[in-house]
């Protein structure tokens, strides 16, 4: 190759006799694998360990992650995962056990699992909770298919639909749909609420929940939270909670005493759980009295028949059955059990307050070049403006050139404020910083942001262009998305 950046793939490595690897000698004899589960086809290259790992080094070298660099994914809640929570992962007792082993043999690991429910129940005041959910958009599929089993059971077929604010998850209205209702979607008021009027009159004895993200995707607290709650109840329909943004609310308020009913936390979000990639993910399930018995299962209790107690699995009553197989992402229930150890109640609240912070901290100083639309005290995250007409500049071009500077681009386009909604937002930038930056960071990511506004109006095309520093420039993403090129042609291997 006569570019002198080429970097060589692992497939153009590859000699034979060359080997990166040396088994371990089994302590069991060596079974043979059934005839046709090993294919002689594959063209896999034979490389020596050090090209294997200077191979991966380098794609990870590539990547944006939480290792490596600021990462204000709106919403999503990038947070630093402590190799605590990897250590604990690895004990042998967590790692090593079967699921499939009979309860007796594993009641440390179950241990936790109830520690872990019960914990989970507490820091939202409810009465029961679900591990099983693999990730969030499954805990609050669970959650709403709940809604449904407990109508079902009072005969109050009627209740078909589902509110939502127009600020909402987009998993939130797919959700509704899958579970079989019609949605609702509500305005949002000036202030960045839910508006009351449009509320109040969509209630009704159709209605069986309403569906809300708090704080609000806008990354504000829903001023009228508990009127809302109110006005829900008394037509008869349930209040669900979508988890995402917990973050902000760690030890200074319960939803079940908002008046939610039923909420899924995102584990690989506030519990600093690996996120991303496909997974794992875990959306644990929290409810109240009335729902608690259509959780699914199995959950972990507590037997104080034998001597001593022991910890057994059990279905809730009028469960809607399992959803995961086995005991949901187990390892990532450890993960998010030793975060909750090491923090402890005071500092999970320090954890929240220093999130909310951050935001608020980077909303003042990112106000001075960009417009708030709603520019009011934040939770943990804020949106702001991307769109710079005099420059004919985009969210786009602003995240793209956020690159350049070592940064991870927030959430783009999110929450969506177009003509269809209410939201006062124009190419959304939707940043969060979580409590894991450092103010030196903080100030660090607030410059660049600054920075790049005022190259967008002395040299536009600087943004347009962007980035121009990494592995991968512009690429048009509709086009790639459509027409996948996943790697170059495999050269034969000698």
């Amino acid at each position: 190759m006569n570019d002198p950046l080429y970097e060589p793939l692992i497939y153009e490595l590859g000699a034979p006799g060359r080997t990166g690897v040396t088994m371990p000698t089994a302590p069991f004899p060596a079974t043979p694998l059934p005839a046709g589960l090993l294919r002689d086809e594959l063209n896999l290259p034979e490389v020596s360990e050090a090209d294997v790992v200077r191979h991966y080094t380098r794609l990870s070298r590539q990547n944006f992650g939480v290792d490596t660099t600021m990462y204000p994914l709106g919403s999503c809640t990038m947070k630093y995962n402590p190799r605590l929570n990897e250590a604990m992962a690895h004990l042998p007792g967590f790692l090593e056990p079967h699921p499939l082993q009979d309860a007796a043999t594993v009641q440390g690991s179950l241990e936790m699992l109830f520690n872990l429910q019960t914990w989970l129940s507490e820091l939202n005041g409810f009465t029961a909770t679900s591990l099983q959910p693999a990730a969030g958009a499954q805990g609050e599929f669970t959650g709403i298919l709940m809604v449904r089993a407990y109508h079902r059971s009072r005969g109050d077929t009627a209740r078909d639909t589902i509110l939502l604010p127009d600020s909402a998850h987009g998993t939130n209205p797919a959700t509704s749909s899958m579970a079989g209702f019609r949605v609702v979607e509500l305005p949002t008021d000036g202030r960045g609420n839910v508006e009351m009027d449009a509320l109040k009159a969509n209630l009704g004895p159709h209605v069986a929940a309403m569906m809300i993200t708090i704080p609000n995707t806008l990354g504000l607290f829903e001023e009228q939270i508990l009127e809302v709650a109110r006005l829900v109840h008394e037509c008869g329909g349930l209040m669900y909670a979508d988890g995402a943004n917990m973050n902000a609310l760690m030890g200074i308020v319960k939803l079940a005493e908002l008046g939610f009913d039923v909420m899924h936390y995102n584990l690989h979000k506030t519990f600093s759980t690996p996120h991303g990639g496909g997974g794992p993910g875990a959306g644990p399930v929290a409810a109240g009295e009335a729902l608690a018995p259509f959780l699914p299962g199995p959950i972990v209790a507590l037997d104080e028949t034998t001597s001593p107690p022991s910890y057994v699995y059990a279905m809730p009553a009028q469960s809607i059955g399992r959803l995961k197989a086995f005991h949901g992402n187990f390892g990532i229930l450890v993960r998010a059990y030793a975060y909750l150890r090491a923090h402890g109640p005071a500092e999970l609240r320090a954890v929240s307050e220093n999130a909310v912070l951050n935001a608020n901290y980077l909303r003042v100083k990112i106000g001075q070049a960009y417009e708030i639309p709603y520019d009011r005290i934040c939770m943990h995250e804020f949106v702001a403006e991307g769109k710079l007409d005099e420059e004919g500049i985009r969210a786009l071009d602003i995240s793209k050139r956020l690159i350049d500077y070592g940064f991870h681009p927030p959430s783009n386009y999110f929450p969506l404020g177009t003509p269809h909604t209410t939201l006062k937002v124009h190419e959304a930038l939707m940043v969060e910083p979580t409590e894991t930056e450092s103010l030196q960071t903080l100030d660090r990511y607030a410059e660049a942001m600054i920075a790049i506004r005022q190259e967008a109006r002395e040299e536009p095309e600087l943004l347009r262009g962007a980035p121009h520093n990494a592995p991968v420039g512009r690429v048009d993403e509709v086009y790639a998305a459509k027409k996948l090129v996943l790697c170059r042609a495999i050269p034969e291997i000698a």
